[in-house]
């Protein structure tokens, strides 16, 4: 998914695997989309989760994961103590995200202070329950380049997990590499469990991998 110059992930070399098939059979945008589907089974991320803010968004196929769960959520709840009535759900992107009913979407830059100053607004007052980020560099075939800039991505986004509340939950995608311990130290001061997963549905020749926190300290 998209942030800065983002690798669109169904690409040609992607259209003939068999979660792009099903992604386009069951109308999500992109087979990303079984990724967050297989992080929720192992790992729960949506549990109670209403206000939630997805970052790197485009195209928006984990928006939609988002939105299918947390509807489950509203029926499943009924949830007072944490007067979650209705769910807000937020896709950034410096690309525009085509519509998706009751999801919204903000075109910006999530490393630029001027951009959190309008998810706060958003906001109104309140934290997101759940912090998705699948966003990426703009790879350059250098790998080991392309995880010291990832990296650097990633400890921008946990910069700003004060817009997440306390006990919520954090994905969020990271290239393997040796600057990997150094955000999962950094996760690790954050969340009470910490995780590194690849799901089955990330191609086998990349080394994206997400790292998983869960009851934000």
């Amino acid at each position: 998914m998209s942030l800065g110059a983002i690798m669109d992930k169904d690409t040609i070399n992607h259209k003939n695997e068999p979660f792009y098939t099903k992604a386009k059979q069951q109308g999500y945008r992109a087979r990303s989309a079984y990724k967050l589907f297989e992080i929720q089974k192992k790992y729960n991320i949506f549990k109670r989760s209403f206000y939630i803010l997805d970052i790197g968004s485009a195209p928006g196929s984990w928006l939609q994961v988002a939105k299918k769960f947390a509807e489950e959520n509203l029926t499943k709840y009924q949830d007072r103590h944490y007067h979650r009535e209705e769910y807000k759900i937020l896709g950034v992107d410096i690309k525009k995200v085509s519509p998706i009913e009751q999801v919204d979407t903000m075109k910006l830059d999530i490393t630029n202070p001027s951009s959190i100053i309008k998810i706060q607004t958003f906001l109104e007052g309140e934290k997101f329950d759940l912090v998705l980020s699948d966003a990426s560099i703009k790879k350059s075939g250098n790998k080991f380049s392309d995880q010291v800039r990832q990296v650097k991505l990633c400890l921008k986004i946990l910069d700003i997990l004060y817009l997440l509340k306390s006990k919520g939950n954090l994905v969020i995608k990271l290239f393997q590499g040796e600057d990997f311990k150094r955000v999962h130290r950094a996760m690790k001061a954050k969340f009470h469990f910490v995780k590194s997963y690849k799901p089955r549905a990330s191609s086998k020749k990349s080394n994206e991998i997400y790292i998983i926190g869960l009851n934000k300290k």
